[in-house]
């Protein structure tokens, strides 16, 4: 990394931190500083672009993976692939529900009109808490073909033990906390 700080001290310096969000006691990670800044979202993206270096499509996890994953892509030169929250994608889908911290959540994919057999993704998101959300993302990729080398995220939330939800699936975080 360049004199500017390592990729991690680059997140540290630009996530706002929100106490009491969204339940008291939470202390809220906003990136949404750090993708706003033109050097943050640089060294992010780029970052996340080497550790999905030899992938044939990324998926960006609504809705920040989807900046992400986007960004990613463009980098790589491949797609971008939008894994949607329940209800968003016309019929027919590949469904997955989970378990959030604070209640259900729904993900879904295209069933047909996007071959992933065989295809080399890479999950790409903001943050990994539970690790619900990875964890039903790979699922839904892994149902329709593809083959998921490994999700990567820019903040991990350590003590909330996503890495062992999402298991064996490597996780790789460019700053954990």
């Amino acid at each position: 990394m360049s004199s500017t700080g390592s990729v991690a001290d680059v997140i540290a310096s630009l996530t706002r931190e929100v106490s009491d969000f969204p339940e008291p006691g939470i202390q809220f990670k906003d990136l949404t500083p750090v993708l706003a800044d033109t050097h943050g979202f640089a060294v992010v993206t780029g970052a996340l672009a080497e550790i999905a270096e030899g992938a044939d499509l990324v998926a960006g996890i609504d809705a920040r993976g989807f900046l992400l994953g986007g960004a990613v892509a463009h980098r790589l030169g491949i797609g971008v692939l939008a894994v949607r929250k329940g209800g968003k994608l016309p019929p027919p889908v590949h469904r997955r529900t989970y378990d959030l911290e604070y209640g259900t959540a729904t993900l879904e994919i295209p069933a047909h009109g996007i071959d992933l057999t065989g295809r080399r993704v890479v999950i790409v998101d903001d943050v990994l808490a539970t690790g619900g959300t990875v964890a039903a993302a790979r699922d839904l990729l892994v149902t329709a073909g593809a083959k998921v080398p490994v999700a990567a995220v820019v903040l991990e939330l350590s003590a909330l033990g996503g890495r062992a939800k999402v298991a064996p699936l490597p996780v790789s975080s460019l700053h954990a906390v």
